[in-house]
């Protein structure tokens, strides 16, 4: 009888404890201070209103007050780092080539995807034909918080970029990873300043964390938290008092990609800090409709 006692007290006291530092997190957890609050993100630059992954792309986001651009990193074959999706050109240049097997002078020219009279515009345009270095990127818009995906577990490309990031003092406003474990590892070794998204096994231990009580006993790394919407592991984490505790620890919760007012209005409703979308203007219109409907109540 003692024995089941001293068991259902401990047992108790974890309970009570779990729920305690769940709603309360920052007793035994240290906020996390990002430079960054992102609500708006556009994903590819903004690749249903431009060319994905080009300087344009990235300026009509930043001209809709997006707070944050996501991009895509390869490595040429001459070792320069560039923003493109694919590896292989032939989607959006008409040209089976990798980058990977490329010098960068003689990667193929962009296709644009837009209507014939936009493309005719954008066509005469060197910056739109040409894929975008990341070096121009962080020069064009250097304010501007990015959100790099590390498309490939290439050690010189992990490298390549974390010199980029503290060439241009962006580490505090630059978050990196991968969906594979191995990269996101290598960045935050390789640099523990600049944050880190979870991988893909870490969203998985996160759902195990979560289900079993032990979350708020552990510490977490990363900064960001990308959910893909809808997904089987969106479902198995959709409380809102889960992305509660995570804001409370500091740390951002982003879904994508959504493209339609309701999903928009879904998501934010979960507790979402951010939405990753491919059309910066929507979003941008729905946010500030939402902020003057606050405003009037």
């Amino acid at each position: 009888m003692l024995i089941m006692y001293v068991i259902a007290s401990i047992f108790g006291g974890y309970i009570a404890s779990s729920l305690i530092l769940f709603k309360f997190p920052n007793l035994i957890h240290k906020r996390k201070k990002l430079k960054f609050f992102c609500q708006h993100i556009s994903h590819r630059g903004g690749a249903g209103e431009y060319t994905e992954n080009t300087i344009s792309a990235f300026e009509n986001s930043v001209k809709q007050g997006t707070d944050m651009l996501e991009i895509d990193l390869h490595l040429t074959k001459d070792e320069k780092v560039v923003v493109s999706h694919d590896n292989n050109l032939f989607r959006v240049t008409g040209v089976d080539v990798n980058i990977s097997d490329a010098n960068y002078k003689d990667l193929p020219p962009l296709k644009c995807h837009m209507n014939k009279d936009l493309c005719k515009v954008l066509g005469d345009s060197g910056k739109e034909k040409r894929i975008p270095l990341l070096r121009d990127v962080f020069e064009k818009f250097p304010q501007v918080a990015i959100n790099i995906d590390i498309k490939v577990n290439n050690d010189t490309l992990i490298s390549k970029v974390n010199d980029l990031i503290k060439e241009y003092n962006r580490e505090s406003i630059t978050v990196w990873g991968n969906f594979s474990n191995d990269v996101t590892k290598k960045c935050y070794n390789l640099n523990q300043q600049i944050p880190i998204y979870f991988s893909a096994k870490r969203v998985f231990f996160l759902v195990f964390l979560t289900y079993n009580g032990l979350l708020p006993f552990v510490p977490l790394r990363e900064s960001c938290l990308e959910l893909l919407m809808p997904s089987v592991i969106l479902k198995l984490l959709m409380r809102k008092a889960l992305f509660d505790h995570l804001s409370k620890r500091g740390i951002q919760t982003y879904f994508w990609v959504l493209n339609d007012e309701e999903d928009f209005e879904r998501a934010f409703e979960l507790g979402a800090t951010g939405i990753m979308t491919d059309y910066p203007t929507k979003l941008r219109k729905f946010l500030d409709k939402k902020a003057m409907n606050n405003k009037s109540k």
